[in-house]
């Protein structure tokens, strides 16, 4: 059974584990354990789960330190750029975090979404980690150098606009009144469910969106109405 090389990770991470093993716990995707029942850890899931938590505690705490007269709402935006998953996504992509993950065969050869996905969860999950091997001081630094370092990118090209608020904007502006989102359907397993959400101006259906999550759905079907509305 093929080893991530580790002292290699750690050097694209800039973090010397203590205790490697919770390094590559957090690159264990569940669907690796299907296939390898000797692998001796667990998969990354509550790593996942502590490292979001932590991420945006940092994020939280940064924000609001840097920018004292702003307002929740738009903290609250700015957050939610920095640590929406195709953010994290591209993150991992930067530390070549893709090419250290454990995946099963077929998980390794999807790509697009589903595979920006489980980058963005392993980032969380190597937080976590690091959290819990080097503690909060370091976890902070990692966060800082590698999320908060497009900070500034996300307020120059204001991506922290998300579909959603802007096409909710539009509307009110043009029809007084507020889009609605409901789930049309689910299918798949519940490990990897997509959603399929259609946007309502009142009664009328105007565009559809699938997504790993409902909120992703929800702002893909926003683009959609965005996009039907610029083209007509």
């Amino acid at each position: 059974m093929a080893t991530v090389d580790v002292k290699k990770l750690e050097r694209e991470l800039g973090v010397t584990f203590n205790k490697r093993a919770i390094l590559q716990e957090a690159l264990t995707h569940r669907s690796y354990l299907n296939e390898n029942s000797e692998w001796p850890l667990r998969n990354n899931e509550r790593l996942e789960y502590l490292g979001d938590a932590v991420l945006e505690l940092v994020v939280t705490e940064y924000l609001y330190a840097k920018f004292p007269e702003r307002e929740e709402g738009e903290l609250t935006s700015l957050r939610a750029a920095l640590v929406n998953y195709q953010m994290l996504a591209r993150i991992a992509k930067e530390i070549s975090l893709d090419e250290y993950v454990y995946l099963s065969r077929g998980e390794s050869k999807d790509s697009g979404r589903a595979r920006e996905v489980i980058l963005a969860n392993t980032i969380e999950a190597v937080i976590g980690a690091v959290h819990l091997d080097q503690g909060y001081d370091a976890v902070r630094a990692f966060v800082e150098r590698s999320v908060l370092c497009h900070l500034d990118e996300i307020i120059e090209k204001k991506l922290y606009r998300d579909p959603k608020s802007m096409l909710q904007e539009l509307i009110q502006e043009r029809m007084k009144l507020t889009p609605t989102y409901r789930v049309l359907k689910e299918e798949g397993p519940d490990h990897q469910k997509n959603f399929h959400v259609g946007v309502y101006f009142g009664d009328k259906l105007v565009a559809q969106g699938i997504g790993l999550s409902k909120q992703d759905a929800e702002l893909r079907a926003a683009e959609h109405a965005l996009k039907i509305l610029t083209d007509q």
